[in-house]
């Protein structure tokens, strides 16, 4: 599989990441050996399920063609395919970073030009 795959972050950590020129993962990415990613289509649940406490978040857009066999799409929630990286996240495979907050309501509000 190729495109656009995506991390989300606490901004803080991620700007340690982009100052260190590469993101190690953090808490369930370190405890699982892998970064935990998410398509477009997989990132609204993701958001959902694991960041309800978060008020802020950077949504990490990244080139899955960058990766080689580090990237394996393995089965996670409902039997889907999610992409797994078993390696760093250098700088260079990052396509866009923005900011995710939550609208009025609480949920999150995803950029207008985002296609899930």
């Amino acid at each position: 599989m190729s495109g656009a795959i995506y991390k989300l972050v606490d901004p803080r950590i991620w700007a340690d990441a982009m100052a260190a020129g590469v993101f190690k993962g953090v808490g369930v990415d370190v405890e699982d050996g892998y970064i935990h990613l998410s398509t477009a289509t997989q990132l609204p649940e993701t958001l959902e399920k694991w960041f309800a406490d978060f008020e802020r978040l950077a949504l990490i857009e990244i080139d899955a063609d960058h990766f080689g066999a580090e990237l394996k799409w393995e089965k996670s929630r409902g039997g889907d395919l999610f992409p797994h990286l078993y390696d760093e996240l250098p700088m260079i495979s990052v396509i866009t970073v923005r900011l995710l907050r939550k609208g009025d309501e609480g949920g999150w509000l995803l950029p207008d030009d985002f296609a899930s």
